[in-house]
Order: structure tokens, then C-alpha cells, then sequence
């Protein structure tokens, strides 16, 4: 790991930030009070007795310090970090003086997302050209004060020679997607003897990226419609691809690769093998951020509305980018947040880095109107709503995408082991009528003809993609 360059001395204030310590006052307060009363009593003893306070603390302080430590804090290069991965970072203090460090206090904050068990001190080379290095064997053992807590809680103590850095090193697991800060971090020195000390120099905190960790999915080949000519999912349409459809006659524009030879010598006449087109399709994944329901406990506990949303939009999103298609993203929310259609792992990338930065934002006004427009949901594309159907505004928005032609399928990431009110009496029986008044809500929705499932990782959508391809491929009945 490596941190940022340590200045000399001659580049820092002199004396900037540093204080006397207690034991300097009173060495010198001792010191004088003995000479004065050796003096004025004719003792020589006196005298002598304060020598050593004396000549002990101008030599402490012959060489002062010039200039503050150097603090910084560095990420571990471990490619990219997913939940339940490990973690691995560092806090560094550099000293960038002309003075041995006597003593280093320093304490550093971490999330609670980020479960740092082990941490110790690790000696880095040498800051400065032609300074000693320190190596690991002679580099202090990290102690703790208070005894077994968590690393965010007590203080480290160790010393820096001059021109060298010292590493805390910080190692665990992370427990959550999301941007989690390591830090701020802080130091103070004692130096001299422990007759001076710095102030406190604080760093601003590190945010470590964690991507969701996403669950194995697989969806049916079927789409409902694609806008592409070109792609992975053998349509119901006839054309050129390598999905066989059957054997019919032989017409006009028919390439004669395509011929049966078998069967037209069988029929004595000119038999071609028709097969589907393979086309790409548009997949928009709307999330609903308008409201937040269970407790997450990490990649190995309970999953909140939030942590279901971001992980299935993850999984979702890679199932459909690693077969070609184009997949976009879209808040329902007063953010506004949106990304374009792409194809590829670029698009992956920029998925799970945008899905870092999903919050719930709770709004009294309608969400996003422009969510329903032809400029961000295309006729074509399928549309997968997460939402915990919390809200009102969310049902009536699916009802609304439904009834302007969008293939909808929406998903239900209310936690199902949602825990009802402690407090007894009316609120028990508020809970259960709630609860009744959602299923009521669901049923209208898929009269409206939007399938609501609930997201249970690999084969959630299997059976709402066929029956919506199904329907899309229906004759439709139309007045005149």
C-alpha cells in the first residue's frame, strides 16, 4: 500500500501545532524551585538534586520538532469488492521531521458494514531518500486499550523513526453493498521525551465500493418484443436464425441452403426448413425507492426492501447483459436518477456502479412523470418493477404502464418475514388489515394484466416471461 508523498522538515512551519506536555512544566517547575531554594539557603545539594531536571530536559529539548505528521489512509488493491469479500486497508503515519516520534496515538473510525477482526502494525519502507528503513521485525506490536473491541473503538499506539511511515493495517469482511467510509482517522506525537505533543491531525475517510452480491438467475429465452434485428432470444416471428419452426414449401426469396432435400424428395416438390429469428430485446429495470421496510442484516441475514431491490436489479442485469441485450435502469423516486440503454460488460461495470449510490427519498409529491414517456420506456421493451408496494402511487404506476401498452412485470420485494407492530391492542389488528388491503391491491393489479411475483433468486420470472410473450404474440381484437 502506498500513501501520499511525506514533505521534508524545511517545507513545514516551524513549531507549527505543538504544545508543551504536563511533565515539561513540571520539569521545569521542579527544576527552578530548586534553584532558587539552593540558592537562598546556601545548599549545595539543592543545587545538585536539580541538575539532572535541569540538563535531562535541555537535552530532550535540543532538536524540536518542525513540522506535523503525515496521516493518510490507503485501500487494499484487491479487484473489485463484493459482499462477503474480504477487506483490507490501512492507516498510515508518516513523519516527515528531523525527530524520532517517541509515541503515536491513533484511532480511526470504520462502518458498521465493514467487520474489521484483525488489525496490527506493519512497518513501511523508508519516506525519505537515505532515511533508515524499518522493517516488520523491528516495528512496535499493535496494542489495544480497553482490551477486545472493535478497532473503530480504541486507540493504537506505536513510534516512527524519521523519515519512515508506519501502516495500521485493517482486515475483515465487508457485510453489505454500498459506499462504506474507513475513517476519519487521527494521530497525535509525542516527541522530546514525551515533553512535547502535537495536535490532533485528522484525515478525511476513504469510501470503499462493495457491489451487491448477485444471486444465480436465469430467465426464459422468450421475450415479449424486441427492437433489435439481431440478438440471443429466438423469437416467435419467422426468419433468419437457428431456432427451427418446421418445413414448408419452397417460395420465391428462399435461399437454397435452406432446402429439405429429405422431405422434397419425399413430397416431389421443393421443401424449405424455416426457423425463428434470433432478435435482442430492451430490458428497463424501474426501481421503487419511495419507501424502506425491514431490518438488513448484512449478506448473511435478513434483506430490507432495499437490499432485495439492489441485489435482484444486479442479478437481473447481468443475466440480461451476458445474453447481448440492452438493459437500462430507472428511479421511481424525486431523484430522477436514470441510466441509458447499453449492451456489454462496460454496461455491468456502470450497472453495479450506479446501483451503489440506490437510496430510498420518501416525497409527498408524484415520484417521476416523465418515467411514462416514449423517450425513456421504448413500446418494445420489457419492464421489470421492483417495488414493495407500499405506496399507493406505485400501484397506480404499473397500472398506468399497463395500460399504455408496456409489458410490465413487476416484482415483489416486501420481506416476507416482515414482522408485525409489537405494541398490542389496535395495532395488531391495523397490521392485518394492512396486509389485507395489500393483497386487495395485488389482485386489482393483475386484473389489469400486471403479473406480480415475488423475487425468490434463480426461476422468479420464469413463468410471468412466458405468459407475457404469450400475450404479446395474441391477435389482438380491435374495433373499427
Amino acid at each position: 500500500m502506498t500513501g501520499p508523498t511525506v514533505p521534508t522538515a524545511t517545507e513545514a512551519e516551524p513549531a507549527a501545532g505543538w504544545a508543551p506536555t504536563p511533565a515539561l512544566g513540571r520539569a521545569v517547575l521542579l527544576a527552578g524551585l530548586l534553584l532558587v531554594a539552593g540558592v537562598l539557603l546556601g545548599r549545595v545539594d539543592l543545587i545538585v538534586l536539580a541538575a539532572p531536571f535541569a540538563l535531562g530536559t535541555a537535552y530532550a529539548l535540543r532538536r524540536r520538532p518542525t513540522a506535523l505528521p503525515q496521516v493518510w489512509i490507503t485501500q487494499g488493491d484487491g479487484g473489485p469488492l463484493v459482499e462477503g469479500g474480504d477487506v483490507a486497508a490501512a492507516v498510515s503515519v508518516g513523519n516527515p521531521d528531523t525527530v524520532d516520534y517517541d509515541l503515536v496515538v491513533m484511532r480511526t473510525r470504520v462502518s458498521p458494514w465493514l467487520r474489521i477482526d484483525r488489525a496490527g502494525f506493519a512497518r513501511d519502507e523508508a519516506v525519505d531518500d537515505g532515511a533508515p528503513s524499518i522493517t516488520p521485525e523491528s516495528g512496535a506490536t499493535a496494542q489495544g486499550v480497553g482490551g477486545r473491541r472493535s478497532v473503530a473503538d480504541r486507540p493504537f499506539v506505536t513510534s516512527v523513526p524519521i523519515g519512515a511511515a508506519v501502516d495500521l493495517e485493517l482486515a475483515g469482511n465487508a457485510l453489505r453493498w454500498g459506499r462504506h467510509p474507513v475513517g476519519p482517522a487521527g494521530a497525535r506525537v509525542a516527541t522530546a521525551g514525551g515533553l512535547l505533543v502535537s495536535r490532533a491531525v485528522i484525515t478525511e475517510p476513504v469510501r470503499v465500493r462493495v457491489y451487491p452480491r448477485t444471486e444465480p438467475f436465469e430467465a426464459v429465452e422468450a421475450m415479449p418484443r424486441a427492437a433489435g434485428l439481431v440478438g440471443a432470444h429466438h423469437s416467435r416471428r419467422p426468419g433468419e436464425g437457428g431456432e427451427l419452426a418446421g418445413v414448408r414449401v419452397f417460395a420465391p426469396g428462399d435461399r437454397l441452403r435452406r432446402i429439405d432435400w429429405r422431405v422434397s424428395l419425399r413430397a416431389r416438390q421443393l421443401h424449405v426448413a424455416a426457423t425463428l429469428s434470433d432478435r435482442d430485446a430492451e430490458v428497463v429495470v424501474l426501481l421503487d425507492v419511495l419507501a424502506e421496510a425491514g431490518r438488513s442484516g448484512g449478506v448473511n441475514g435478513a434483506a430490507s426492501v432495499l437490499d432485495t431491490t439492489v441485489r435482484a436489479t444486479a442479478a437481473i442485469a447481468e443475466h440480461y447483459l451476458h445474453r447481448g441485450d440492452r438493459v437500462s435502469l430507472l428511479e421511481y423516486g424525486p431523484a430522477a436518477r436514470r441510466l441509458r440503454p447499453a449492451a456489454g460488460r462496460r454496461q455491468y461495470l456502470t450497472v453495479l456502479e450506479w446501483l451503489l449510490d440506490v437510496r430510498v427519498h420518501a416525497s409527498a409529491h408524484e415520484p417521476y412523470d416523465q418515467v411514462f414517456g416514449p423517450q425513456l420506456l421504448s413500446s418494445d421493451a420489457l419492464v421489470v418493477v421492483l417495488t414493495p408496494l407500499l405506496d399507493e402511487r406505485s400501484a397506480q404506476m404499473l397500472a398506468r404502464l399497463a395500460r399504455g401498452g408496456r409489458f410490465v412485470v413487476a416484482v415483489d420485494t416486501l420481506p416476507t418475514d416482515l414482522a408485525s407492530p409489537k405494541d398490542r391492542g389496535w395495532a395488531e389488528v391495523a397490521y392485518r388489515l394492512w396486509r389485507l388491503d395489500r393483497e386487495i391491491m395485488i389482485g386489482q393489479l393483475r386484473e389489469h394484466g400486471v403479473p406480480v411475483v415475488r423475487w425468490a433468486g434463480a426461476g422468479s420470472l420464469d413463468q410471468v416471461l412466458r405468459d407475457v410473450a404469450r400475450l404479446a404474440t395474441a391477435p389482438r381484437v380491435g374495433g373499427r
